[in-house]
């Protein structure tokens, strides 16, 4: 019997749900597909129908909470047209803050930071990561090369050295706060990147923030 595209749509989707949840209680590395297969109410041939193995599996669920590098470009000027500095740094602001929103954003970004090893199986899936994370830092580097924007920079510092002390941060806030809550507010984490960008451009005074939270569907 032919399955309809909602029905195939739903089973993906509680692959995708089985998933997160067995990733969080065991761990990536010591979760097989048919303990998935299983969880979810399918056959270990369905979960082949939608993901060619484990390292596919899991670059699909990464993919429900980040965006792709040239919607991100989009969304920091959503976030402040008139200054793509301050947009990025409320586009952080607000994809940070969502986590206390966002159950299911919190759980994979849990699973990534701390219940994932990046076996041989998920080579390709740890590829996948690293490449997306190559390309934020060339966005924010292509930000912080645009003229006006680079005249800002203090002596001494390079566009690409800016844009990888925004990554730095961003996952350093991200990963304490997902160790330890009490560690940080994650709601209220502005003054830190308000702090890393006056050491970094020489006129940067902290904008008030303005929400973009409509914008953002999706994490960083």
């Amino acid at each position: 019997m032919r399955r309809t595209k909602q029905e195939a749509d739903k089973t993906r989707s509680d692959l995708l749900t089985a998933a997160e949840i067995l990733f969080l209680e065991k761990g990536v590395a010591h979760t097989s597909l048919e303990q998935i297969a299983k969880h979810a109410g399918v056959t270990r041939g369905a979960i082949y129908w939608h993901f060619k193995n484990k390292a596919d599996l899991f670059h699909a669920m990464l993919n429900q909470v980040r965006l792709p590098t040239e919607i991100i470009a989009q969304r920091i000027k959503q976030c402040d047209p008139e200054d793509p500095v301050a947009g990025l740094r409320n586009l952080c602001v607000d994809a940070l803050a969502s986590l206390l929103v966002d159950e299911r954003k919190k759980r994979i970004f849990t699973i990534l930071m701390r219940r994932c090893e990046f076996t041989d199986e998920l080579k390709e899936a740890e590829q996948q990561h690293e490449a997306f994370i190559k390309a934020f830092i060339q966005l924010c580097t292509e930000l912080f090369s645009e003229q006006k924007t680079a005249q800002r920079l203090r002596p001494g510092f390079t566009p690409h050295m800016a844009a990888v002390a925004i990554h730095v941060l961003f996952i350093g806030i991200l990963s304490d706060w997902l160790r330890d809550a009490e560690v940080i507010d994650i709601q209220h984490c502005q003054p830190y990147f308000d702090a890393l960008l006056h050491g970094i451009f020489n006129d940067w005074s902290a904008p008030s923030i303005k929400p973009c939270a409509q914008s953002l569907s999706k994490s960083l």
